[in-house]
C-alpha cells in the first residue's frame, strides 16, 4: 500500500466530491484510462475509485465520490475526510482497459461513471484516434466535470443528455447507436440498470461481446424471497476445512468469521477484488464482473456475493 495525504476535496455537486490524493513521499505509479486504486479509509473499509483523469502531476491521483443514499458507509466516509487527512491506497488496477484496435470508440457515461471515460477521452485524444462522448446525467447541477468538459480540447465530440431538462432530454439510444458501425469499441459506465439497457440495445443491433467493455459502479438488486438462499458447505483446498453457509450469510463473511483472509472491496461483485478459482462445485454467479463465458465455464467465482448451486463448494483458498 502507498501512503498519501488529502491534498485538496472539492465539491463537485450536491452528492459528488473530486478528492485529489498527494504522495507523501516521492512521486506516484503512472496508469493508464480505466485504472481504479483501492482507498483504506479509516475505518478499515477498502473502497475501489475510478482515476478520473490522467496525470498531469506524477506526484497527484484525483477521484471522484457520489454519495450513494444506499452506502454501506464508504462514500459518506470519503466525503467526510479532511484536507491533510493520510490515507494507504494501491497501486493503480485496471480491468478496464482501451482497446488496441484503431476502430473508433464510443463512450457513454451514467452519472458518476464519467470519471473513467474523461480519461479515456484523454487517452484517445493524444493517440490520435476517433471517438464519441455521450453524458448522461439527470440535470447540469448534478453531473460533474461539465464546465471542464465543455473546456476540453475535444469538446466537439462531447454530447450532453440531461433527462430532466426539457431542451435536452433522454439520449435516444437506439438512435445513437444505429449511427455507429458494428467494428466501433463501446465503453460504458453507470448505474447497473443504465448499462443493462445499453448493452442489451447493442447486442440486438449486432455488437459482439468482445466490443463491449463495461465497468458498473453499483451491484445487482438483493436476491428476493421468491429466490431464497439455500445452504451449502464450502470446503478451502489448500486445508481440506469445511463450513457451513448458511442462506443469511456470504462466504466472505464465513471466511472471515474463521480467520481465512480474502481481501474484498465493493461487495457487491462489480470490482474484482475477491476473484478466487473454484476447485469443485458449481457457482451461483451473482457478480457483475465476469463475462458470460468466464461464468459458463465455471473457474472463478466472487465470494463477496455469489454462492453455491451444488450443495459442496472447493475454493483455492
Amino acid at each position: 500500500m502507498i501512503a498519501v495525504v488529502v491534498g485538496s476535496r472539492t465539491r463537485e455537486t450536491q452528492d459528488i466530491i473530486r478528492v485529489v490524493f498527494h504522495a507523501k513521499e516521492g512521486v506516484l505509479p503512472p496508469y493508464e484510462a480505466g485504472a481504479h486504486i483501492d482507498v483504506r479509509l479509516p475505518s478499515g473499509l477498502i473502497r475501489q475509485y475510478s482515476l478520473c483523469r490522467l496525470q498531469d502531476d506524477p506526484r497527484c491521483y484525483e477521484v471522484a465520490v457520489f454519495k450513494a443514499h444506499s452506502s454501506k458507509g464508504g462514500s459518506e466516509e470519503m466525503h467526510r475526510l479532511n484536507v491533510g487527512e493520510t490515507l494507504m491506497i494501491s497501486a493503480p488496477k485496471n480491468h478496464f482497459r482501451l482497446a488496441t484496435t484503431p476502430a473508433k470508440s464510443l463512450l457513454i457515461a451514467g452519472g458518476i461513471g464519467v470519471a473513467p471515460l474523461i480519461a479515456m477521452a484523454q487517452q484517445l485524444e493524444q493517440m490520435m484516434r476517433p471517438f464519441e462522448f455521450h453524458y448522461c446525467a439527470r440535470t447540469p447541477d448534478a453531473a460533474a466535470f461539465v464546465a471542464w468538459l465543455k473546456a476540453a480540447s475535444f469538446a466537439d465530440k462531447v454530447h450532453f443528455h440531461f433527462s430532466q431538462v426539457p431542451t435536452s432530454g433522454r439520449m435516444d439510444i437506439l438512435n445513437v447507436l444505429s449511427q455507429q458501425a458494428i467494428s466501433t469499441e463501446l465503453y460504458l459506465c453507470g448505474p447497473t440498470d443504465f448499462i443493462q439497457q445499453l448493452e442489451w440495445q447493442a447486442q440486438t443491433l449486432g455488437w459482439s461481446q468482445e466490443r463491449l467493455h463495461k465497468e458498473y459502479f453499483s451491484g445487482l438488486s438483493p436476491v428476493s424471497k421468491e429466490d431464497s438462499n439455500t445452504r451449502f458447505t464450502l470446503k478451502i483446498h489448500s486445508t481440506g476445512e469445511e463450513f457451513d453457509v448458511a442462506p443469511e450469510q456470504t462466504i466472505t463473511q464465513v471466511l472471515d468469521a474463521n480467520g481465512i483472509y480474502l481481501p474484498v472491496s465493493c461487495e457487491e461483485g462489480v470490482c474484482g477484488t475477491c476473484q478466487t478459482k473454484v476447485y469443485h462445485g458449481v457457482p451461483d454467479h451473482r457478480d457483475l464482473f465476469l463475462s458470460e463465458k468466464e461464468r459458463a465455464a465455471g473457474g472463478l467465482i466472487m465470494p463477496c456475493c455469489s454462492r453455491s448451486k451444488t450443495s459442496l463448494l472447493e475454493l483455492d483458498l
